[in-house]
């Protein structure tokens, strides 16, 4: 089929990916209760979340947040958890790649974690419109702004208060669930075992964050290899 880029395209992503709102809602509040716990303005935080959109390097950022701003070990730690972002964008190139490239880059820019699980599923069972992962994205976005300025709003609440309802685990709870629906069969065992065993490696070893990166890559080298063995 013939990759294209529409606006039916975009407005089925956003539709199926409508489920997981709720729940980017809820973790946009906790950065934005957690930003203001450090300092933050609440117009910095969420003008932070609409022009970055990455959860995971933005509540990295909230550990080095204070003055003066350290920006080197801030780039470093940055890098090491959107570095992810680099194998997310590859794994999508077979089915980006014949667009013109501002459509890739447009797509590009709303990438992240859920709605590329979300797209990587639905380009398994047939889906070749790259308006997919736009609609997806600007709903993840949307929701992922509108919760951080809530949370900015609620100052007399904390972090903790909100981990104590189990919302840190939304994320987890959702890629468990994608993990063993895109599961195909035995052959993708190990490449996931390689890859959480190197991901708890670097947890224990390396710098804060860059388990993130080093899973990533230990996951696809042993894929390659599982493939090439064949």
């Amino acid at each position: 089929m013939t990759v294209r880029l529409s606006m039916q395209g975009v407005m089925r992503g956003a539709r199926e990916m409508a489920f997981i709102t709720a729940s980017t809602f809820l973790f946009g509040v906790t950065f934005g209760v957690a930003a203001r716990g450090v300092g933050m303005e609440g117009w910095t935080a969420l003008a932070m979340s609409m022009a970055v959109f990455a959860g995971g390097s933005q509540f990295a950022a909230l550990d080095l947040w204070h003055a003066p701003i350290p920006w080197g070990p801030l780039l470093v730690a940055t890098f090491a958890v959107n570095a992810r972002h680099l194998l997310l964008g590859a794994s999508l190139y077979p089915w980006f790649s014949g667009l013109p490239p501002w459509q890739r880059y447009a797509a590009a820019t709303l990438l992240s974690d859920a709605n590329w699980a979300q797209a990587v599923q639905a380009h398994a069972k047939g889906e070749r419109d790259a308006g997919y992962l736009i609609g997806s994205g600007l709903v993840m976005w949307a929701a992922w702004a509108a919760g951080t300025g809530a949370g900015a709003m609620l100052a007399t609440l904390s972090a903790a208060a909100l981990k104590a309802f189990g919302l840190d685990l939304i994320f987890v709870t959702f890629f468990a669930c994608i993990l063993v629906e895109m599961r195909r069969d035995g052959r993708d065992d190990l490449p996931w075992l390689v890859a959480a065993a190197a991901a708890v490696a670097a947890l224990w070893w390396l710098p804060p964050h860059w388990h993130v990166l080093v899973g990533g890559v230990a996951g696809g080298v042993a894929g390659v290899l599982r493939d090439a063995g064949r």
